[in-house]
Parts: structure tokens; sequence; C-alpha cells
């Protein structure tokens, strides 16, 4: 067995792409996306996570003069920073600093109150649909993806920058899970804030060995001996953590406000997990030993040896709450400007409400919280809030998934 090349590996394996599926729009934008960016003072939220991190060395190429890097994984930011002290196609800004906090609490609070940023890209998130699993967890994930974005825009609404991006999820639309519901009020809560600060949202597709992904522990589960596990019947679209962050460079910068991004794919470019598992152990001279319940494979992996070129596997079919078997961008209704970019498309209708209607949403999901409530409460206030939201409750979570 050999170490995998994972950038090899996605651009021949996943994406099947030579080169990024935004090389021409980043191409041809080069002068608009260096006047906006030469120089500037950037902060970038969340930046320690894949996304985050592919921002920061997709805007670094167009010299801003500060970047500041805020995430709270001490050893996230530590890596992010020898990753680009170590390179030698990155240029370091002049000032350079990352600061190991919540954007949800006070000191952060106390940052945006100090400085003035030309650029913010905000990639903090609950963005696992295992992240559902009771009312606790969820209000989490609603506090994390909507009050706290909702927060952070009243913090910078004195010192608005000329640039603001908030990441969203393909699952925003037609959502099935409680992530996606929270990222489709997230969303409002943008557009709320739109029509005062210049704003852009993207979705995009599942990111290729992101941290914390179903494909990123595959390499873990080897690493321990343990068997690769993976649904057989879930389609997802791929980019790759490169594309991941010019995407949202993309956005961040060329966007009119209240404008949501996404990447322009194919339904034949959808694969399954299973057969990403299939190419993986093949990658590495191997191939699937197929089981047909997690305690085989367990067993057998228990017992595997390097000179074994078998390596065990168990594929099923998807049971777990918010499971979506396909993806999608956007909505029946919404105007999509499918000529502005080579390889990007444009939701421009997005619904604006109104400050006072967001306020008063905010609000019914705080008093919610208040009281004693079970996971059906929460998603009776979100279908409210979201009509074309269609919840997926099989009482399973990925939790009780290997």
């Amino acid at each position: 067995m050999h170490l995998l090349n994972v950038p090899k590996f996605i651009d021949t394996h996943i994406t099947k792409r030579s080169e990024s599926l935004f090389s021409k729009d980043i191409e041809s934008n080069k002068q608009e996306l260096s006047k906006e960016i030469k120089g500037k003072s950037v902060l970038v939220i969340g930046g320690a996570g894949t996304i985050g991190s592919s921002y920061i060395k997709a805007i670094l190429p167009f010299l801003p003069g500060k970047l500041t890097v805020v995430d709270y994984s001490e050893n996230g930011l530590t890596e992010v920073t020898r990753d680009l002290r170590s390179s030698d196609e990155i240029p370091m800004p002049q000032e350079y600093i990352t600061y190991p906090f919540d954007f949800g609490g006070d000191i952060f609070a106390k940052l945006l109150q100090s400085k003035h940023f030309d650029i913010i890209a905000c990639f903090a998130a609950h963005k696992h649909v295992r992240s559902e699993k009771d009312h606790l967890a969820i209000e989490a994930m609603v506090n994390n993806n909507v009050f706290n974005t909702a927060r952070l825009l009243d913090l910078i609404n004195e010192s608005k920058p000329n640039h603001f991006f908030s990441v969203s999820t393909d699952k925003a639309a037609n959502p099935v899970s409680v992530m996606g519901a929270s990222k489709k009020l997230m969303e409002k809560v943008l557009m709320a804030y739109s029509k005062n600060i210049k704003i852009t949202t993207a979705r995009f597709a599942n990111v290729a060995f992101s941290n914390g992904s179903l494909l990123d522990g595959f390499i873990y589960r080897m690493m321990k001996r343990q068997p690769l596990s993976s649904p057989s019947d879930v389609r997802r679209y791929f980019v790759s953590p490169l594309e991941s962050g010019q995407l949202c460079m993309l956005a961040s910068i060329l966007g009119d406000s209240g404008d949501i991004f996404f990447p322009t794919l194919k339904e034949n470019q959808m694969m399954t997990f299973s057969s990403i598992a299939e190419q993986f152990l093949q990658e590495l001279g191997m191939e699937c030993q197929y089981c047909s319940s997690e305690k085989e494979a367990k067993e057998m992996a228990s017992n595997w040896t390097i000179e074994n070129k078998k390596y065990p596997v168990y594929f099923f079919g998807s049971d777990t709450s918010g499971e979506k078997m396909y993806e999608e961008f956007y909505e029946s209704g919404d105007i999509v400007d499918t000529d502005s970019f080579s390889q990007l498309n444009v939701i421009k209708n997005a619904d604006k409400p109104s400050l006072e209607a967001i306020g008063s949403l905010l609000n019914e999901f705080k008093d919610l919280f208040s009281k004693e409530i079970s996971k059906s409460d929460i998603i009776e206030l979100l279908n409210r809030h979201i009509p074309d939201f269609s919840h997926i409750e099989t009482g399973k979570s990925l939790d009780q998934k290997m």
C-alpha cells in the first residue's frame, strides 16, 4: 500500500478536471479582483476549516495588505499558518494575525469594534447533517448559523466593509434536513441586511476530502485499520478544496448585494460515495472486500494485514434523518443568471425581508428555545417560516452509523 496523492486523486477520479472549474472566471475578472483586494484589510472567520483556508489561498495572490483569521480551533489556525508560511507560491501580506476565539463571543465583538475591515468572509458554521440529533443539537446549530450571523451583521453595520460574504450550502435549496433549513434561515438574514451592506453568499457542492467529511474519514479509517463504510445510494456533486476557495472568492468580490452564487455542474457529474471508496482502494493497489454488516466489516478489519490486497467495506442504503438522495442548487421560481460567468450561476431574485420581519423571526426561535421543547417543536416552527422545507425524519442519526 502506498501513500495517496489526494489532490491528484480528486482531479483524476472525482472532479475529473485537469484545471480548476473557475480558472476562466478568475482570469477574465483578474483586473476587477485585483482592484478590490490589493492592499485591502481582510477578515476571514472560520478560516481554519477547509473552505476558509482555501479562500485564504485564493485571495492572497491578489495581495491584500492585511489578513486577520479567526477560528475557535487553535490547532487548526496553527496548521493554516504553517501551511501558508511553508509555501513558496503563496505571497504573505504585510500584516498577518490569527485569533483563536468564537465569532459569537464578546472578545470577537471587541475585535470588530477596534478595527475596520474592507472584506469580511465568514465560514464559521454547523455544516453536517449529522448535527441533527435532538432539540439541544438543533438549538446549537440555529444559534451558530442564524443568531451569530445576525449578531455579526449588527456589529459591522456601524463600520461597513466593502464586501461581506457568508457561505451557504446546496442543502438550503428545497431543504430536507434541519442543517439545510438553518442555512435557508441564514440566507433570509443575509438578504434582509443586504439592503444596507453589500452581501453575497454561495451554495456549492461537496468539497472532496474536506475536514470531517466522509472521504476525509476514509484516510483515518485506513490509518486505524478500520473498515470503509458509506451509503451506496446518495449521489453528490463535488468540487476540490482549491475550487471551493476560488468559488467563494469570486462570489465575495464580484457579486451584487443579495446575489446567491452556485457552480455550473451537470447531473452526470454526480457520484456516489461507495464508487469513490472503490476507486480510493484501487488507487492504493487494493480492492473491496464487500461485507454484509457493520459487525462483519469490523471483524474483518481487525484481522486485516498489509499483505492482504482486499480491504473490508460496508455499503448500505441511506436511512438517516435529513439525508437527501440528490443535490440541487436552486428552486422553481428563482431567476438565475447563467451568462455573466463561465462556470458560475447567480440567483438574482432572492426575497429580501425587512429587518423588522427578521427580528420577529429570530425572537420566535429565541422564545421557543427558552421553553422545554422537543425536536418536533423546532421542526414545526421551521416549517412555518420555510414553506419548501420537507423534513425527512427516520428516527436515525448518522451518529448511529460507522
